[in-house]
């Protein structure tokens, strides 16, 4: 039986094949449906990643073909979003695993060369500087102030890539060091599963061993009250025993609202980064840099044009030079101003109708009242799950164009009388609880930075 490379290391690092594997899939499953995802991918297996390719397996030439011809764009996509560089992306089938595992020597532990995601390919600007010169004294180990080191900021900024950074280069220094990296919502479910198959010691073990600790999104624990528990020890355990932590969030800790006042403390008492949307300099730099990377050139009017029109983050950026980059390449189209402004008005379209799903709604909903999509999806009508479903369903009514009829659906078919009433609570409830009301933007803000 094919077992992948980073499981014969036993180690829990942030850029094993397998961790990446599952981020790709959750990031699918926000634009495919659950059918297709199951179809195409539940027997796929992750198996190396490495210079900046990931290789994947399906058992059957057809299933390659399909994935291939269907699929590979929104593969290389995900791996953009996670990384905010370029991946290639090689599927065998068959047979070919054997040869590829022949003759591929084991990977360094990881699955990863480490000279990926490194310091000297974040593009540096004013609006993250500070975070970038923190991060680069961490893993440098200049200093014990920084501890921990906060990172806060939009989705699509380069927080991901600044722990990757650090991890890679503390690795390099300290290979026998346990580094261990998680996301929020990963921390709360390994935490669940040990609760339940009597594995908390092995679970502790983990966490409160390790010598460099690095947990991504970490406002995905707040409103658990187990999980932030178990994690206020674990912190204590780790910043006691002189160890680095780095956190990222969406937002500072004193916007979390559910996050209690004792883990606020902990996290403010370290050192604070946030890192802003790019500005136009900066913008100018990641243009340059990844037309360099992505091996083609771009007039100084067409990068003028990009970085004067878009703006929001920097995977959007690098998205709109890989897009100019396909269409030259597949079409042949002359690359200036007038060609990329159709392509840059595609993705303004796309990005002003990109509106979250139902399927990512119920589950961020379902995660942030630590229930499980079944759970609230269910006829069982406890207070817990039955405020939590109204809350799911008044989100969908307010982030999406679905109607009363078609949210029901996503219900067990509940009637479109049922969801008018429970949206109708819910709008009643946020104008009356400053509190609830405050939830509402929490789970909203967990679901936009999953889009």
């Amino acid at each position: 039986m094919f077992t992948l490379k980073t499981e014969r290391n036993k180690d829990y690092e942030m850029n094993s094949v397998s961790d990446v594997w599952k981020s790709v899939i959750d990031i699918m499953g926000t634009k495919l449906t659950q059918t297709a995802l199951s179809t195409w991918f539940d027997d796929c297996q992750a198996v190396d990643l490495l210079d900046e390719r990931l290789v994947i397996y399906t058992p059957t030439p057809f299933k390659r073909d399909i994935i291939e011809n269907r699929f590979s764009s929104m593969l290389s996509d995900a791996l953009m979003d996670i990384f905010s560089c370029r991946f290639d992306i090689m599927i065998l089938a068959g047979d070919e695993l054997d040869t590829y595992m022949q003759h591929t020597p084991s990977a360094p532990s990881g699955g990863h060369d480490g000279d990926n995601f490194t310091f000297d390919r974040f593009v540096v600007g004013s609006s993250n500087k500070f975070a970038h010169a923190a991060a680069m004294a961490v893993a440098a180990e200049e200093t014990k102030n920084f501890n921990p080191l906060f990172i806060y900021g939009e989705s699509g900024l380069g927080k991901t890539h600044l722990l990757y950074a650090i991890r890679n280069e503390i690795k390099k220094k300290h290979p026998d060091f346990h580094i261990v990296y998680v996301r929020g919502d990963e921390f709360t479910s390994e935490l669940i599963n040990a609760i339940q198959s009597g594995k908390n010691v092995e679970f502790r073990e983990k966490y409160r061993k390790a010598d460099l600790f690095l947990m991504d999104d970490i406002q995905f624990i707040a409103g658990k009250t187990s999980t932030q528990e178990e994690f206020f020890h674990t912190f204590n355990s780790l910043y006691e025993a002189n160890k680095q932590i780095v956190f990222t969030s969406d937002r500072p800790p004193n916007e979390i609202t559910l996050l209690t006042d004792r883990l606020k403390t902990r996290f403010e008492s370290g050192l604070l980064a946030d890192i802003q949307p790019p500005d136009f300099e900066t913008r100018m730099a990641i243009i340059k840099n990844k037309a360099l990377e992505f091996k083609i050139t771009l007039p100084d009017d067409v990068m003028t044009y990009i970085a004067n029109n878009l703006t929001s983050n920097v995977r959007q950026i690098e998205g709109a030079v890989k897009k100019i980059m396909a269409v030259h390449d597949l079409i042949g189209d002359d690359i200036n101003v007038t060609s990329v402004s159709k392509i840059i008005k595609d993705m303004f379209k796309e990005n002003a109708e990109s509106v979250p799903t139902a399927d990512l709604i119920i589950d961020e909903t379902a995660k942030y009242f630590s229930l499980t999509t079944e759970e609230l999806k269910s006829q069982r009508r406890s207070r817990n799950i039955a405020m939590s479903r109204q809350t799911a369903m008044y989100l969908i009514r307010k982030l999406t164009n679905l109607s009363f009829k078609d949210i029901g659906n996503y219900f067990d078919g509940r009637d479109h009388t049922t969801v008018m009433t429970s949206v109708q609570k819910i709008e009643d409830l946020i104008k009356k609880d400053r509190k609830f009301n405050q939830t509402i933007k929490d789970i909203t803000a967990n679901i936009n930075a999953q889009k």
